[in-house]
């Protein structure tokens, strides 16, 4: 009967200290885990802050185009050299740039 004591002590301690282990091990992988998180959360603010960059620059475009599309004399200007719009009386000539014929002929 002696033997089996030994033996079952012996296990007493085996238990406790693999459920430390095991412990252990699940602590450090949620470790790892968040910070893998973290690395991608950084990652990901420095794409959004470039992107914020940018629309910021758009931003301040738009409202400078918008001050400018107030005037009725930019408006006016503007018209005649998009879309080609004319005065009463006036004729509209369409000048042809040679070397940019040239470069469009050669790319095609």
């Amino acid at each position: 009967m002696k033997k089996r004591k030994k033996n079952s002590n012996r296990y007493r301690y085996l238990i406790p200290i693999f459920s430390c282990f095991i412990l252990v091990i699940a602590l450090i992988s949620t470790i790892i885990n968040d910070w893998i998180q973290v690395v991608r959360n950084r990652d990901e603010i420095k794409e959004v802050n470039v992107k914020y960059e940018e629309l910021k620059e758009e931003e301040a475009s738009l409202i400078v185009e918008v001050s400018k599309l107030k005037d009725p004399d930019y408006i006016a200007r503007y018209a005649r050299e998009k879309y080609m719009y004319s005065k009463n009386g006036e004729i509209i000539l369409r000048m042809i740039d040679p070397e940019k014929d040239k470069k469009d002929t050669v790319e095609e």
